[in-house]
């Protein structure tokens, strides 16, 4: 009945199906939940199950397998998947309006609001998947603003977030929003051995994904983790210039400055919370680093400041502000307080 490689979130797939198969689903769905839980995979499931040789999202069929794998195509019969491009990690009007790419070049075989208007394929709806909706430009979101409260007969949208609050309110109220819970311990934990992870990493891989499955990828992880042990050694005084380097945007990375500047700032407001967890006497969440944590909850440190200075920085992204003076000021702000 389900795709069989798509793990947690039972509940929301059934009601998508149950709507599905009674023609009850909504023209425009907003999927909000963490990042990396499965949303975009669930909005991918719909599709594929129109496209399945046998109606099922069985996952070994010719049609399944044109929408499995991480390298997705951008248009498929009844798929469109729009995505952030360039250096700003943005949805451009150009990509909307023409179905260019961030290089001027087709990436569609015409723009979205014209393909969304044609006749979906014999037993199928047309599916507009729009990926990491968060990065709209404004003027792109404004394009699709009367297509998403009217969409064409069969056609369907879809827009996965893990940041709502940064879409304009005029698209949120265009849209059914579901939200989707992290996936359990087990349940994550499940898709990592099938991607390949041992017991050793299992604690500091499950604290760190926080029932999500952002960091499958290893590079991902060990980037993470040196992201925590950077901000450690700065709450232990070391100096920025000493292990700054974990906490930098990677040059040669597909993501955009700001969206990799955010995960490091996230980071250190969950130690911060980690730091106050334990001076309550509650357990830390990220328990893998309590041996850490503890002497640094031990001091008379006021952890008001540099929460501030973080959460300002995460406000200041968009701005694509000069990535090493900001996390310095940060930095400053951690070992002043």
């Amino acid at each position: 009945m389900f795709a069989p490689d798509l793990a947690g979130h039972h509940a929301i797939r059934q009601r998508l199906l149950d709507r599905l198969q009674a023609g009850r689903i909504r023209g425009s769905l907003l999927f909000t939940g963490p990042e990396g839980i499965g949303k975009r995979r669930v909005a991918l499931e719909l599709a594929r199950r129109e496209i399945c040789f046998r109606r099922s999202a069985c996952g070994q069929c010719e049609g399944c397998r044109m929408v499995m794998g991480d390298d997705l195509p951008f248009e498929l019969p009844n798929l469109l998947r729009i995505v952030p491009e360039g250096k700003a990690g943005v949805i451009r009007i150009d990509q909307v309006r023409e179905g260019l790419d961030s290089e001027h070049q087709p990436r569609f075989s015409r723009g979205v609001i014209e393909w969304a208007s044609l006749a979906p394929p014999v037993g199928c709806h047309r599916w507009v998947l729009v990926e990491e909706a968060h990065r709209l430009h404004e003027n792109s979101a404004n394009l699709l603003l009367k297509t998403l409260e009217e969409p064409p007969e069969g056609t369907r949208f879809i827009l996965v977030t893990h940041r709502p609050e940064a879409l304009l309110q005029t698209i949120r109220s265009r849209c059914e929003r579901i939200p989707f819970a992290p996936l359990g311990p087990e349940e994550a934990w499940t898709v990592a051995v099938q991607n390949g992870w041992t017991e050793v990493d299992r604690p500091r891989w499950t604290a760190l994904g926080e029932g999500g499955l952002r960091f499958l990828d290893e590079a991902a992880f060990r980037r993470a983790e040196a992201q925590v042990e950077a901000w450690l050694a700065l709450l232990g005084g070391r100096s920025f210039s000493e292990v700054g380097g974990a906490l930098l945007p990677e040059k040669d990375s597909p993501l955009a400055q700001g969206e990799q500047l955010r995960q490091p700032l996230e980071l250190l407001l969950r130690l911060l919370a980690d730091l106050a967890r334990i001076r309550v006497g509650e357990a830390p969440a990220l328990e893998p680093w309590r041996q850490a944590l503890e002497p640094l909850a031990a001091q008379s440190r006021d952890l008001r400041p540099p929460q501030e200075a973080a959460l300002e920085a995460l406000r200041h992204l968009p701005r694509n502000l000069n990535p090493e003076p900001l996390l310095r000021e940060v930095g400053l702000a951690l070992q002043s307080a």
